[in-house]
């Protein structure tokens, strides 16, 4: 349980640093699909499905990733800088506990589909697509350094 509650806060603080820098300017967004598209790509490779287990999983994924950007999106909204300047004291306390009502449903939403992907995959799997979901963010936040580095010095 300790290693499931890590993985979902690794998964949950690379999101945040990926949206963080303008990465989801919209769910349905060109540059977002392109990104759906490759991490879905890169999960294929990684969990090694069978065809009949790919069959059953991404209609599954796909919906728990809906859950969880939906998630995500309304805690960004909690969290906007400008709000936070101009808010009472009770907004505060009322943002603060919207915020920990969202990290609750995560992790109802985690616990649910879990179940959901252990009768599709196997637990190998299953730890292999947290590993990659992780391993998907890191690699894209270094190439939107290296692609902010090459614009910042001129490159391109």
């Amino acid at each position: 349980m300790k290693f499931y509650f890590s993985v979902l806060m690794v998964i949950t603080l690379g999101s945040t640093v990926v949206l963080g820098q303008n990465l989801n300017p919209a769910p349905d967004s060109p540059r977002m699909k392109r990104i759906e598209t490759m991490r879905n790509k890169f999960i294929k490779n990684r969990l090694n499905l069978s065809p009949e287990q790919e069959k059953a999983f991404w209609p599954i994924y796909s919906k728990y990733d809906a859950r969880k950007r939906q998630i995500r999106q309304q805690s960004r909204k909690l969290r906007r800088r400008r709000d936070l300047l101009t808010a009472s004291d009770e907004q505060l306390i009322q943002k603060l506990r919207s915020q920990m009502k969202l990290k609750q449903q995560e992790v109802d939403l985690e616990k649910e589909y879990l179940d959901k992907f252990l009768k599709v995959i196997n637990p190998r799997q299953v730890t292999e697509l947290y590993r990659a979901e992780e391993e998907f963010i890191r690699r894209l936040i270094r190439q939107l350094r290296k692609q902010r580095q090459r614009r910042n010095n001129g490159g391109g």
